[in-house]
């Protein structure tokens, strides 16, 4: 597991979202062409097939009820946990909301911004191999802070059932309708819209490599948050940071899944080798160490590098979806950082409170995406549209340019809509 930073073995993990798309795509392509023709038909046979479950017999729709008998048999101490988690994320994203602005230029022009809430969203909450009550949250509650009039959830109902912690967490978070479906199919639903499933105006939510195809097809058709791909940390560690720490760090990463990566830069082997040692120790313990160690043999890596400044350098390199900063001055190591999807600072802040309380969204750019995306926001959930007023003196005062900039392009037209308005 420990490399240096020109092993080949660092590019395989950093290329690793790239290995299963073009065996997929052209299922993804049908499947949405199914779903786009024939509706609730194919979405029918998709559900029966995929998650053996009858909409015919038991409905497609997850009722408003549903949501709060979930929410009123739920544990009270996760409840509270739930409750905390929602006070949080909100307090945050508030803090994030942009306003529709005006400014006068004093010479007859008024321009500015106005900011309009999206009219639908779609959430996609995967099933299947976790439960994700904390991804309703964090796509949900920004939403919602940004005023969309409609919130719309799938999540695949598999064997019929939907996790009640999932249900729990719609209800609280304020999902409007809800849909057993998932994959594929429930992406394309969503973004053309069936006899039942609403169209939305965009579809934000991670899954599997057949919905983020999904949604990197449709996009256009609808907008999209992003295309997640499998999830990762990428831990930088001096001497001060503690090794079981760092492992444990590594270790919850992995556990989502085979492809999930796991990533530590040091610039001290000694405490390299620590990691290691215990990892293999804290692996043996975990229930899902056949999935956590399948992960950090094929995209598990312990880098060593000469310095700290060398770490940075990598860290901006693989512009990571998690990063960790256990040194001994996280303050002054983030300045050093241009590229990363949420930065955790010291050894008290690890992955995990990111991912289910703190506030920041954990919907973040993988696969190096962090180079020019950011974390899903209430920015995501609104749109602006540009104001521009002219009085009829500005116009003419502006006409003269506005005509040479049409003629160059030779659009006469443009050019003539403007020179009607000349005074004689």
């Amino acid at each position: 597991m420990i490399i240096k930073k020109t092993d080949k073995r660092l590019q395989d993990i950093l290329n690793r979202g790239d290995i299963l798309e073009g065996e997929y795509l052209q299922t993804v392509l049908g499947i949405i062409d199914n779903v786009r023709k024939n509706g609730d038909k194919a979405l029918k046979e998709y559900t029966l097939k995929f998650d053996r479950y009858d909409i015919d017999k038991n409905g497609m729709e997850i009722t408003k009820a549903e949501m709060k008998a979930a929410w009123d048999a739920l544990d009270d101490r996760l409840k509270k946990a739930l409750e905390n988690a929602k006070k949080n994320v909100v307090e945050f994203h508030e803090k994030q909301l942009e306003s529709t602005w005006f400014y006068d230029n004093g010479k007859g022009t008024y321009l500015g911004q106005k900011v309009t809430a999206l009219e639908s969203v779609g959430v996609y909450v995967p099933g299947g191999k976790a439960v994700y009550p904390s991804s309703v949250l964090m796509n949900v509650l920004p939403a919602k802070v940004a005023g969309v009039d409609e919130i719309v959830m799938v999540t695949p109902a598999t064997g019929g059932h939907v996790n009640p912690v999932v249900l729990a967490a719609a209800y609280l978070a304020g999902v409007d309708r809800g849909f057993k479906i998932g994959g594929a199919q429930a992406v394309a639903a969503l973004a053309y819209g069936t006899e039942t499933v609403p169209q939305v105006c965009k579809i934000t939510g991670p899954g599997n490599i057949y919905v983020a195809l999904a949604k990197k097809m449709v996009f256009g058709k609808v907008d999209i948050d992003m295309i997640a791909g499998p999830s990762e940390v990428l831990i930088v560690a001096d001497s001060t940071a503690d090794p079981d720490y760092v492992a444990a760090d590594m270790l919850s990463q992995a556990e989502h899944d085979e492809l999930a990566s796991a990533i530590v830069v040091t610039d001290d082997m000694e405490l390299a080798k620590d990691i290691e040692n215990s990892v293999y120790a804290q692996l043996a313990e975990l229930p899902k160490k056949e999935i956590a160690g399948k992960s950090l043999e094929r995209f598990g890596a312990i880098i060593v590098t000469d310095d700290l400044d060398e770490a940075a350098d990598i860290v901006n390199e693989i512009a990571v979806e998690h990063l960790e900063l256990a040194v001994a001055h996280p303050m002054e190591f983030m300045l050093k950082i241009r590229n990363a999807g949420a930065i955790f600072l010291g050894q008290n802040t690890p992955e995990p409170v990111g991912d289910y309380y703190a506030g920041p969204n954990h919907v973040l750019p993988t696969g190096g995406t962090a180079k020019f995306f950011s974390p899903l926001g209430t920015y995501d959930f609104q749109k602006k549209s540009s104001i521009i007023y002219y009085s009829k003196e500005q116009l003419m005062a502006d006409m003269e340019d506005i005509r040479v900039l049409a003629e160059s392009e030779e659009l006469i037209a443009h050019r003539n809509s403007v020179l009607i308005r000349k005074d004689d």
